[in-house]
């Protein structure tokens, strides 16, 4: 559950913003990152990773899969690169929707994004997904019965089981016309401690919404019925990237692409 009550209680959001490098983040949210960062070393490094490979799902969809449509569900504050600038880069008629249940981050949103034609930002949450993909504004510009590009990622984390994650994605993927890509992104517990997670997760009991870090498996569940565009499931900082250290350090989010047929 998104709690949505200000700078006193430290915002995914922010705390995301924060590791990115951006600006548009308070003092909580600051040492938020600080005790996270204490538990789990590499969790800047990952955000950064599942910002790069966000781009290239984008360039992906657009470039070699010739969509024109693109909804970001859980959009998060403005960073670079935005999903929504790649691809009007690489193609400038793409027309772009952008959700977010957060006030705050609509507010940059409509500020930062949305000043060109055929951009807009909505309210919406992915726990009522319906409610996003019927918004007359999303209508105005997306058309469903043509292929779309879906961006859900790094927010599945954010979804506990009792708000029934795999049938909210089902919903998602049944709105999709064929030809359609869908692109997740999720933190994983595949190579953290017992003793990690939990912390983790005692964490995000303190933030605006809880940790659900998951694994490889019940990551790829997202995806049934999609055919998975390779390398398929990989670490995010992996996922159709140049060259690569020879160490790579551990997956702490996992990125996937899939294509419906």
């Amino acid at each position: 559950m998104i709690r949505n009550d200000g700078p006193r209680r430290p915002s995914v959001s922010r705390i995301y913003d924060h590791m990115l490098g951006g600006k548009d983040n308070y003092e909580d949210d600051r040492r938020f990152t600080e005790a996270l960062l204490a538990v789990v070393p590499e969790a800047q490094a990952a955000a950064r990773a599942n910002r790069g490979f966000l781009a290239r799902a984008v360039r992906f969809a657009v470039g070699e899969a010739g969509i024109r449509q693109l909804i970001d569900i859980g959009t998060g504050l403005p960073a670079i690169p935005d999903p929504g600038e790649v691809a009007r880069e690489l193609a400038p008629g793409t027309r772009v929707v952008y959700a977010d249940n957060d006030p705050v981050v609509l507010a940059h949103a409509r500020a930062l994004r949305c000043a060109a034609p055929g951009v807009c930002a909505i309210q919406g949450d992915l726990r009522d997904p319906r409610g996003i993909l019927r918004h007359p504004d999303l209508r105005a510009q997306i058309d469903l019965r043509e292929p779309v590009l879906i961006l859900l990622t790094a927010v599945l984390h954010f979804i506990p089981d009792e708000d029934h994650p795999y049938q909210l994605v089902e919903v998602v993927k049944a709105a999709m016309a064929p030809g359609s890509v869908l692109v997740i992104s999720h933190a994983t517990t595949d190579h953290l401690s017992a003793d990690a997670v939990k912390q983790v997760e005692e964490l995000y009991a303190q933030a605006t919404a809880p940790a659900v870090p998951r694994s490889r498996e019940e990551i790829a569940r997202f995806f049934d019925g999609l055919e998975l565009v390779p390398p398929c499931i990989v670490d995010a900082a992996c996922w159709r990237a140049g060259p690569l250290p020879a160490r790579p350090g551990r997956a702490l989010v996992l990125g996937g692409v899939a294509r419906k047929r």
